[in-house]
């Protein structure tokens, strides 16, 4: 029996400071997020983190919450019931952080008697702190939990062309009617040492001007590469005009060098360039969250207008649109027949 576990993020159960919290603090103490040792990770989060950002991150949660819920988690409901009532197999969903575990996820498909299991996480682009993180941690839970499940992942997918397809023709959708001065796509950040603990071949990502258009073997999970691949294929895709768009990279902790240039200082940049009608895009979440709600719709624009932009237009996540939905379908039930095939032969 095959079955299908897609798996985001996670969000906290409420917006209060006190679930706010327990969040955070399952999230920051993964070795794969804050890759320092454990007794310093401890220290950061236990002993600083958790005493000051709770309430802060709890504000910002209140600011985009739904009355259902987390946007996030309802989203990602929805998803998941729109597909499942097209699937030809079941279809489970689990959190990497969270209430709404990856175990609990398991442990639906093994209460239908699934044993054969695709698990999707729902990242576009490969990083240690998004699919790495979510690939180890099923089989973790399948290893203890469920040992006689068999794992198959969905590997990133930031180049696909259904893919590119959907995330384009969104983006049509909402600029088709703007006259804008420039597209930013606008991924999540990460550390710089990240993209080299990646590198399965030690020396290519050098992180400068070249590496990431050098072919390699690293770039199937060099997330800045991805990211930067994502972009060109958008961008060919709807024609963009060469210089009428570039990338960027939002939210940062700590003082180590992350990927640039930072979305916050592209904010403050474009309008004394004259760029003051601007889109934003945020590829690197396929529904919307609490960074793109909050940080970017809302603080960026913020930002943006008090550098002097004028004309400020984020373009939502794929979120349960049907077309995605329609995509994410197909790729599930082209391997729940493979499979099928493959086991009949």
């Amino acid at each position: 029996m095959k079955g299908v576990l897609l798996i985001n993020l996670g969000s906290p159960d409420s917006p209060n400071p006190k679930d706010v919290k327990k969040y955070l603090a399952e999230f920051l103490m993964d070795e794969r997020v804050i890759d320092v040792p454990k007794w310093l990770r401890t220290f950061l989060v236990k002993g600083i983190i958790l005493n000051t950002r709770p309430k802060k991150s709890a504000k910002a949660y209140q600011k985009i919450w739904w009355e259902e819920g987390s946007p996030l988690i309802i989203i990602s409901e929805r998803f998941q019931e729109k597909i499942q009532a097209r699937a030809k197999v079941p279809v489970a969903l689990g959190m990497r952080y969270g209430s709404m575990s990856i175990q609990k996820g398991l442990k639906e498909l093994h209460d239908q008697d699934v044993d054969e299991v695709l698990v999707v996480p729902l990242y576009p682009h490969y990083a240690m702190s998004s699919s790495e993180t979510v690939i180890v941690k099923t089989k973790e839970e399948q290893q203890k939990h469920f040992p006689e499940m068999k794992l198959t992942f969905v590997p990133s997918f930031y180049n696909h062309p259904d893919y590119i397809r959907v995330l384009s023709e969104k983006i049509k959708s909402h600029i088709k009617d703007i006259d804008y001065d420039h597209i930013l796509f606008s991924y999540h950040g990460i550390p710089e040492r990240h993209i080299r603990k990646t590198d399965p071949t030690k020396s290519h990502c050098k992180i400068d001007g070249s590496c990431c258009n050098t072919p390699s073997k690293a770039h199937e999970f060099c997330y800045r590469h991805q990211c930067f691949e994502t972009t060109k294929l958008v961008g060919e895709y709807l024609d963009l005009p060469e210089g009428k768009y570039s990338n960027s990279f939002q939210s940062r902790l700590g003082g180590d060098p992350w990927l640039k240039p930072y979305t916050d200082k592209e904010f403050e940049r474009f309008p004394e360039e004259g760029k003051k009608n601007l889109v934003v895009i945020t590829p690197a979440f396929v529904a919307d969250c609490l960074e793109t709600l909050e940080e970017i719709a809302m603080e960026g624009e913020e930002e943006f207008k008090e550098a002097g932009g004028e004309q400020y237009q984020h373009v939502p996540c794929l979120n349960d649109d049907d077309e995605w939905v329609k995509v994410m379908t197909r790729w599930i039930n082209e391997w729940s027949v493979a499979s099928k095939e493959e086991a009949t032969a």
